[in-house]
This record gives structure tokens, sequence and C-alpha cells, in this order.
């Protein structure tokens, strides 16, 4: 009988009371990959146009600088 106790007991503090401490630190750690991976999207697309965009100044400054 206390066998039989003692091995309810031991099914309840594993199964039924699970330890969530480390959760967090997953969920933290998922949403900044998440973040890091939409900023690494956003700033390649952004690059190929700001890249444009700083060829165009580049080429009006050539162009309306005075030549010797």
């Amino acid at each position: 009988m206390l066998s039989m106790l003692t091995m309810a007991r031991f099914y309840l503090k594993t199964r039924l009371f699970k330890d969530e401490k480390g959760q967090g630190m997953v969920e933290y750690g998922l949403i900044l990959a998440l973040v890091a991976v939409g900023a690494i999207a956003l700033l390649r697309g952004m690059g190929l146009s700001l890249g444009n965009i700083l060829g165009e100044v580049g080429g009006a400054l050539d162009s309306a600088a005075p030549s010797n």
C-alpha cells in the first residue's frame, strides 16, 4: 500500500505539476528571432532602393559640379 502511495505521489509531482521556469525565456527567444528575421528582410528590401537613390544623388552631384 505504501508503495502505491509513493508511486502516486511521484506521478503527481512529475506529470501534473510541471516546472515552467524556462518557458518564458524560450518565448522571448522565439520573439527575438522573429523580429530579427523581419528586420533582415526589411533592410534587404530597403537596401536596394536606398542604393538606387544614393546612386541618383551621386550622379546629380557629379553633373552639377564644375569641371576644371
